[in-house]
């Protein structure tokens, strides 16, 4: 499922600008809004999946939705009437695409990125539903276990896109290359329904989402409260079992949601609130509270993600490049994005076995990187690896004009594109630094009910992240194609000056990563790192 999504995004780009005759900002800002919906559709679906639909159901939808979609999509490809002809003779000559057309190609793509999102938002907690057996219930690592293989399978997805099905597009054409995930969507829908009858099923229950949705009801409808300096002095309605017993003083106006008024009137016999759009419990003020403090921390890491999120020139840049190994096979433009995950893997692998053991050697103690540490170091390599991109494209750029390519931005020129690999490379390891430390950040500081906000938030700001880089890049169009001048953006990138576009992107990263320490630093230390620093002493 994940490889057959997955292959629709690296060549995109190229489909779009060739068969559609979209310009560099057109089409990148089509796969910015394409990328935000399907990092934030799964918020919705997960709020829908926890308390009315429940996750089979919804994983099933989403999955009949996206084939629907994926299907829509590969009849683009083959019938020529959905997209606009070939351009006509040398002058290249096109015509854009028809209103019905792009209508035709938006709602395709609005079906994958919806169904993709309702099937992302429920099926690793459906997975883990299914190991809550009672035969496993004596195996505490069958979960681990599973998690493990979850995004083993994941990267192994993502590495069957950028390989076979990239080759698929690139060498026979767009209609078997978008043929066949199709093909590979249908084969997964029908295994998910086949497998109905064996499933474990939960039913549906409220929300996390609603809950914090009524603390911030319930702090508004009792702003006319007054707060004790004492929190002592105040009836603060808890929940059954909860340890927590009396709300912290950070964001003491939120505390009005908890404050119990008059017990006969607020509560009913069994404790429980009469109407919890005016009480909540402790617990929910601090599960917003804790959300609310890790705010400024999550827009560095969503700012950092515009990094990542620039898919659309590596393609145009690769194809212009000598992607040859040997004489005879040559490297898809699209495929380049491999080397970003097999870094992100290497990391991953080589961060306990070797990066840990090297540091506890040197210090003479055992190393140890915080979650705020590591993200730190990836907001930095990501900062490089746009600087690298700036200089290697102003290198090929020179050699492009150099050779009389200025306009035709089609042709290759005679340098390597392994100049491509330390960007790549550093892009990957910053993803993975920062990707993995932001999710542990959010697990550790979060209480064990805020789980599935805190897997849900890396998504969303790689949501936000594609909606701010569509901004800039619409930003830098209008500001720098004026007075007869090529934009920095242009499609053609032997005129344009991306090499200037992703210096602006440094600098943006210089600015995030001074403001990710700020935050950092007013945010104090994480949860145990008091406790590891006084056991040091």
């Amino acid at each position: 499922m994940n490889a057959a999504t997955n292959a629709l995004t690296p060549n995109l780009i190229l489909y779009l600008m060739n068969e559609y005759h979209m310009d560099m900002t057109t089409g990148s800002n089509i796969l910015y809004i394409w990328s935000a919906t399907t990092n934030i559709a799964p918020v919705l679906a997960a709020f829908l999946a926890d308390s009315f639909v429940g996750r089979f159901k919804m994983i099933g939808l989403g999955s009949v939705v996206t084939l629907v979609g994926m299907f829509l999509f590969w009849l683009t490809s083959v019938i020529p009437q959905a997209r606009p002809p070939p351009c006509i003779g040398s002058n290249s000559i096109c015509r854009s695409a028809e209103m019905f057309q792009l209508f035709f190609l938006c709602s395709s793509l609005g079906l994958v990125a919806i169904g993709a999102g309702a099937i992302k938002s429920s099926s690793l907690a459906f997975g883990s539903d299914q190991l809550k057996r009672e035969v496993y219930q004596e195996n505490a690592r069958a979960i681990e276990s599973y998690f493990s293989w979850y995004y083993a399978v994941y990267a192994l997805s993502v590495l069957v896109s950028l390989t076979c099905l990239v080759y698929i597009q690139v060498n026979m054409g767009w209609a078997l290359g978008f043929g066949a995930p199709v093909l590979l969507m249908l084969f997964s829908t029908l295994l998910i329904f086949l497998g109905n009858p064996f499933y474990v099923k939960l039913k549906p229950k409220s929300s996390l989402i609603t809950g914090l949705i009524q603390v911030i009801v319930a702090s508004y409808r009792n702003r006319c409260l007054r707060l004790s300096s004492q929190s002592e002095d105040m009836l603060y309605h808890q929940k059954k079992g909860s340890v927590i017993v009396l709300p912290s003083e950070k964001l003491r106006f939120l505390n009005k949601a908890c404050i119990v008024q008059d017990p006969q009137l607020d509560l009913s016999p069994d404790g429980e609130a009469t109407d919890p759009w005016r009480l909540c419990t402790v617990d929910q003020v601090e599960e917003l509270k804790a959300l609310l403090n890790v705010v400024p921390i999550w827009l560095t890491g969503a700012i950092m993600n515009i990094n990542i999120s620039q898919t659309s020139f590596p393609v145009l840049q690769a194809t212009t490049m000598d992607r040859h190994i040997g004489s005879s096979f040559e490297i898809p433009a699209a495929s380049f994005g491999i080397f970003a995950v097999i870094a992100a893997i290497l990391w991953i692998v080589l961060y306990d076995r070797l990066v840990l053991p090297i540091a506890s050697k040197l210090t003479g103690k055992p190393a140890h990187f915080s979650t705020k540490e590591r993200m730190g170091f990836g907001m930095f390599l990501s900062f490089l690896s746009v600087l690298v991109m700036a200089v290697v494209e102003g290198v090929r750029r020179s050699i492009a004009i150099k050779e009389g390519y200025s306009d035709d931005p089609q042709s290759v020129i005679p340098m390597s594109a392994m100049w491509l690999l330390p960007q790549n490379c550093l892009g990957g390891f910053a993803e993975a630094l920062n990707a993995i430390g932001q999710n542990e950040f959010y697990i550790s500081e979060f209480p064990r009910s805020m789980s599935s906000v805190a897997s849900a938030l890396l998504g969303v700001g790689m949501g936000v992240a594609s909606l701010l880089a569509s901004f800039i890049m619409s930003t830098i169009n209008e500001l720098t194609r004026g007075g007869g001048q090529e934009s920095w953006v242009s499609s053609n990138i032997n005129k344009g000056h991306f090499d200037y576009y992703y210096l602006v992107l440094a600098g943006l990263s210089v600015v995030n990563l001074l403001c990710y320490i700020a935050c950092s630093r007013a945010y104090g230390p994480c949860k145990g790192e008091n406790r590891e620093v006084i056991e040091e002493d």
